[in-house]
């Protein structure tokens, strides 16, 4: 089997835990019906469901769009190799498991700074025999970390999908927001990817409970209107159907509702 290596030993990270500050990725993990949560988790995921009741559905359309656009980008863009950033805490479908069961000599690279994702490293990184996982413990504001970290575990002369989901909004300018997506594009070659999806605010409530998770002590979370979302694919070819709400890129064959989010795949030319 092959695995990287956390930073930090799980006990050193353990320590680190604030359990009575709420955490996004231990929030979603709530929503997506997971254990790894605690009770002040619970609590603001309650109350921004009760203002907001398809909170649940977007993060589970969130994780649907991963399967999809991982199965694309390995079964049909022959992409082998993955730079998941914000990775938040293992549920099913993990990029990795998503990307070998299709082709195991798949390499992938997570990148989160939350100690309980840390704590959680040795499950993130199991792997084929064949492929290869690594974590790395980086701020998604960090760029060149992420970048020299992966490249122990990656090869940028090859091309690579750069994974960025339910991530940027945690960056408040979008002109930041851009910056950082750009820094993190620009090292990947020609033929590498960009998937990316994010809240977007297209409704009073999805902005209302957004609102209310921010007052609640949590890293704040900022909404984007759906024209900068879509800007981080400026100078990328789009992959059909473009950029479209959640549930709504390549979807099965059962009807979706249209939720407060929206994703997209872009090939870098």
């Amino acid at each position: 089997m092959s695995q990287g290596r956390a930073d930090q030993p799980v006990e050193d990270v353990t320590s680190k835990l604030d359990t009575t500050v709420p955490h996004s990725a231990r929030v979603w993990n709530y929503w997506l019906g997971g254990k790894d949560n605690f009770a002040q988790d619970r609590a603001v995921g309650d109350q921004v469901r009760a203002v907001f009741p398809e909170i649940v559905e977007a993060a589970q359309y969130s994780r649907a769009f991963l399967r999809r656009a991982v199965t694309y980008l390995a079964a049909e863009a022959g992409i082998r190799q993955f730079l998941d950033v914000g990775t938040g805490l293992p549920t099913a479908d993990n990029t990795h498991q998503v990307a070998q069961e299709i082709t195991p000599q798949a390499r992938i690279v997570y990148i989160d700074n939350d100690p309980m994702v840390l704590a959680h490293a040795r499950v993130l990184l199991t792997s084929s025999q064949e492929g290869a996982t690594q974590y790395v413990d980086a701020d998604l504001r960090d760029p060149e970390k992420i970048v020299q970290d992966a490249r122990g575990t990656l090869d940028f002369t090859e091309p690579i999908a750069l994974m960025m989901l339910g991530v940027m909004g945690h960056v408040e300018d979008p002109a930041d927001a851009r910056a950082i997506v750009g820094a993190l594009v620009s090292t990947l070659p020609s033929g590498s990817f960009l998937a990316m999806s994010d809240g977007t605010a297209t409704s009073e409530r999805v902005i209302e409970s957004h609102r209310q998770y921010n007052k609640s002590g949590a890293v704040p979370y900022h909404l984007r209107e759906v024209a900068d979302f879509t800007a981080f694919f400026d100078g990328l070819e789009l992959v059909e159907p473009g950029v479209v709400p959640l549930g709504h890129w390549r979807p099965d064959n059962r009807p979706t509702a249209v939720v407060d989010g929206y994703c997209g795949v872009a090939r870098k030319p």
